[in-house]
Parts: structure tokens; sequence; C-alpha cells
């Protein structure tokens, strides 16, 4: 198809072409299904992408009104899937199995399954059996019970897959015996604190003192042990500071926090918005299928303990409004002022 045939399609709002590809707008940010109702732009201004994916990249924010990423998705049989798996966390779960259940092939599955919930099938069901065996520690009379009432056939599986960063016993007192190395460097945002499980980083915080930086990762994590160490994991630090300064735009570091299934995709959709961009909470709990799930979205940017490395400075409020940022709503300006400054053209 050529663009040309492919504007002729966006002229006459041809609903067949919604989910073949997106027009994304220069002038506004915005790229939309062929269908869309709005008022259509100059030719000039349009470009043409195969995927939402693609046009996001680019750094194109999604139409709320035409909502091109649900074009060609059929988001409710996606959901079903998702109630499958959550009562049925007893086995193992084939990808095949779930193709089956949700009469799509392997690939189409595991696309459409992210693009709607987040994460893979492989990921949602990891979450809540995490959850679950949270939940079960805190009644059950023993760690194995706890562990096979959870859906884990073995204490081991659950050492390799969880995202606990601790023991299950540690875990049920508390994080007790938990070790958690931290540095505290200086920052174009002040003091700035990293910390790190042996799993992954788990804390990253801004203030203007030592002892406070060292207080608020001891208020997330009352019963580990806190050990200062400058030179462990410097490479990390190394990276966040050049991200702050404009010369590490994307961050790929190891992360070893824990959340739920949905904290866990709002989590993914942030770190999904591009260097420079922002997204309102509305417009995330759009992308991910929940229109009505704005403020749960705020909450969950909220909880997220490894700023920066998890982007939550680029979730706005409506109109932008540079809403609650726990290190401080000029932090939050300054980030995106200097992202801005130092984004691609």
């Amino acid at each position: 198809m050529t663009n040309d045939q492919r504007w002729q399609l966006v002229l006459n709002r041809d609903p067949r072409a919604d989910g073949k590809f997106v027009l994304a707008v220069r002038t506004t940010g915005i790229y939309c299904r062929p269908s869309c109702p709005a008022r259509k732009p100059l030719r000039q201004n349009v470009t043409f992408y195969r995927t939402a994916d693609e046009a996001e990249a680019a750094g194109f924010r999604a139409c709320l009104r035409c909502r091109p990423r649900d074009a060609g998705s059929p988001t409710e049989p996606i959901r079903q899937l998702a109630r499958y798996i959550e009562t049925h966390l007893d086995r193992p779960l084939t990808l095949a199995e779930l193709s089956a259940q949700a009469h799509l092939s392997p690939y189409h599955l595991q696309r459409m399954f992210k693009r709607a919930m987040g994460v893979s099938p492989r990921q949602y069901a990891a979450a809540c059996r995490l959850n679950r065996v949270k939940r079960e520690l805190k009644t059950n009379s023993t760690v194995t019970g706890a562990v096979y009432e959870a859906g884990y056939q073995s204490g081991s599986r659950l050492y390799e897959q969880n995202r606990l960063g601790m023991t299950p016993g540690d875990y049920r007192r508390g994080g007790a015996g938990m070790e958690i190395r931290y540095t505290i460097v200086k920052s174009p945002l002040g003091r700035m604190i990293v910390a790190a499980t042996g799993r992954g980083i788990c804390f990253v915080g801004f203030g203007d003192s030592h002892e406070f930086l060292r207080a608020e990762l001891a208020k997330d994590y009352p019963s580990a042990a806190l050990k200062r160490d400058t030179t462990g994991f410097s490479q990390w630090v190394t990276a966040i500071v050049d991200n702050l300064q404009g010369r590490q735009p994307r961050l790929d570091l190891p992360l070893d926090v824990q959340g739920t299934a949905f904290q866990q995709q709002v989590w993914e959709a942030l770190r999904a918005i591009p260097y420079g961009h922002t997204r309102t909470y509305g417009e995330i709990a759009q992308l991910l299928g929940k229109p009505h799930a704005a403020r749960a979205v705020g909450r969950a940017c909220a909880t997220n303990l490894a700023s920066i490395v998890i982007p939550c400075h680029r979730a706005v409020g409506a109109g932008g409004n540079l809403t609650g940022y726990r290190w401080g709503v000029e932090r939050k300006g300054k980030l995106l002022a200097g992202e801005r400054t130092h984004a691609a053209p």
C-alpha cells in the first residue's frame, strides 16, 4: 500500500484500515487510527507508521478519542484469558494451552496479551503467583505450605522466579537478614542515593543530606541490613548520572522491585515513554485498557522506589500539571526540562 492510498483511506475514514497502519501528526504530536472522527490534518503534516509501537517509538502519543492501540485488538478475550491464568496458578501454564484457550496463534497471543495487559502471559502468571505467596507467607503456618499454596511446584522455583529480593522466610519476618548496599553521590538534582540487592537496583532517591536519604531508604526497608558501598555497582550509578545529564537517554539496568501485576504494568508503561516526553495518568490508564484507572496509575507511580530507572516523573496530571513527586515537584520540573533540552529533535 502506498502512502497516497493510505491517505485516501484516511480521507474516507475507512474502518477497514484500522489496525493496518496509523497516521501521526507532527504539529500535535498525536497519532490516530485511519477512521478517527477528529478533524483531518494537512497532508504535509502527516507521517504513516505500520504500528502504534513504531509511532510511539518516534515520540507520538495515542489519540484519546479514537484509541488507536485498541484497533484490531479485541481486549475482552485477553482479559478473559488473564482471569483464566489467575484461576489456574496451581500448575504451569504452557503457551500452547493459553493459545488454544484464546483461539489465537502463540505469536498473536503474546503480542495481543502484552498490548492489552502490559506484560507477557508468563510475566502476568509470575506476578500473580508472587502476590499470592506474599499473602500466604503472612497467614500460613509454614513457608513450605505457603509456597505450594501459591502455585509453585517447589521452593526452588520460587527462588528462581520471584522478585522478592529475599527468601520467603526473610520476607515473612519483614526482610530480616536481607542486605541492601547503597551509595550516595552528587547529581544535577542534589544528593542522590542508589541502593541495590544482589539482583538489581531497588531504590533511587534525591535529597539534601546523607542522613535524610539513608532514613528514606530505611523507611522502605525497615528490617534490612543497610551497608554503604561506593564501588560495588558504580557502573549503574554512572549510567543514572549520565541519564540525568542527557548523555544516556535510555536506561536498561537490572531492577529488583516488588509490585502487583497492575503496578508492574504501569511501570512497564512508564519505561516505554520516550525520553523528553510525558503521558498523563489518564493516557497511561487508556493504554493499559483501564480508562477509569487514572488514580490507580497515580498510586502505582507513587509506590515506585526506583526513580529515574522507572521514570515516574514522566507521568503528569491532566493538562500537563506537575502533580505530586516523592522527591519534590521542583525536581520533577527540572527533570522534565532537562530531558526536553537533551532529547533528540
